[in-house]
C-alpha cells in the first residue's frame, strides 16, 4: 500500500476517534480521572480513544508494532512501529479547555514517514507523508517566510512533572519574550507542531517531552519545509531524546543561540 493511500485510510480512523473525544468532552466528569505521576493525568477517554487507534491500524498494517502513551499495546516490530498519541492535551480536555489533539506517526525502522495530527475542536486534520509535502484538511501548507526571531512568535509548553531544570527554561523563556513578538503556551506539543509547519508559528522549544508528542509533528515540520533538532543541533534524535527544537528553518539558529546561553544539557 502506498503511503500516500494508507495515509488516508489514517485519517478516517483518527477522525472517527476525534468524534468520540467530542462526543465525551460534553459530559466529561472529573472525579474519573486517574494520575499516573504529578500532574500526569489519564482518564478513560484516553484509554478507549486509544483502544479504537489500535484496533484500527492493526487492520491496516498487521506486521506493525506500536508505541503507545497508555500502553494498550507494548510490542515492538522491526521493520514498522505506530506512536500513539490519543489524547494529547488531556489536561486541557480535563479541565474544558478546547484545544486537544490525537497525534499517529509511522516509522520505519528509525525514521518517521507518515503523521497525522488532529485538532478535534477546531477539526483541523494536518497530515504529511515522506517526500510527498504537508496539507491540513487537503490544503497544502508551508512554514512561515519571517526571517528574524524578533519577528517570530513562539510557542513553548512549561514543565509539569520534572521540575529539576525548571530555573534554566525560565531563563530560556525570558530570553525569547524579550527577542521575539511574544511566547504561547497551548498545551498540545502535536499542535504546536502543527502549528509551526501551518506557518503559525515561526518556532517551538521543549524538553521532557516523549515520541508519542512529537513524532507525527515532526513530519509535519519537516515536509512544511521547516527544520528541527535538538538543543544543540547535535546527531541526537529529537523524537526520542527528549528535548526538541522545531522551526520555518529561518530563525532555527538564532533559536539554538538563545536556549545555549543556558543550557548545558
Amino acid at each position: 500500500m502506498l503511503l500516500s493511500e494508507l495515509c488516508q485510510k489514517v485519517i478516517a480512523i483518527t477522525k472517527s476517534t476525534g468524534a468520540f473525544i467530542r462526543t465525551e468532552a460534553q459530559s466529561f466528569d472529573r472525579n474519573r480521572i486517574e494520575h499516573k505521576g504529578l500532574n500526569d493525568l489519564v482518564s478513560y477517554v484516553d484509554k478507549q480513544a486509544e483502544e479504537q487507534l489500535v484496533k484500527g491500524l492493526q487492520q491496516l498494517l498487521p506486521e506493525a508494532g506500536f508505541i503507545t502513551e497508555e500502553g494498550t499495546v507494548t510490542e515492538k516490530a522491526t521493520e514498522y512501529n505506530w506512536i500513539i498519541d490519543p489524547l494529547d492535551g488531556t489536561t486541557n480536555f480535563i479541565h474544558g479547555l478546547p484545544l486537544f489533539s490525537i497525534s499517529i506517526a509511522l516509522m520505519q525502522h528509525t525514521e518517521i514517514v507518515l503523521g497525522v495530527v488532529y485538532e478535534i475542536n477546531r477539526d483541523e486534520c494536518f497530515y504529511a507523508t515522506k517526500g510527498n509535502g504537508a496539507f491540513c484538511n487537503d490544503r497544502p501548507i508551508r512554514v512561515s517566510g519571517t526571517e528574524k526571531l524578533a519577528d517570530a512568535l513562539i510557542v513553548t509548553g512549561y514543565p509539569y512533572t520534572d521540575f529539576g531544570k525548571t530555573d534554566i527554561y525560565l531563563q530560556i523563556l525570558k530570553s525569547y519574550m524579550q527577542k521575539s513578538h511574544g511566547v504561547r503556551r497551548l498545551g498540545s506539543a502535536a499542535v504546536d507542531l502543527a502549528y509551526v509547519a501551518n506557518g503559525i508559528f515561526e518556532g517551538f522549544f521543549e524538553f521532557n517531552l516523549n515520541s508519542y508528542d512529537v513524532a507525527a509533528g515532526v513530519i509535519l515540520v519537516k515536509e512544511a519545509g521547516g527544520y528541527v533538532s535538538m538543543f544543540t543541533d547535535n546527531n541526537g534524535n529529537p523524537v526520542f531524546d527528549r528535548e526538541i527544537v522545531a522551526s520555518n528553518g529561518q530563525v532555527h539558529a538564532e533559536m539554538l543561540q538563545v536556549i545555549g546561553e543556558y543550557w548545558q544539557g
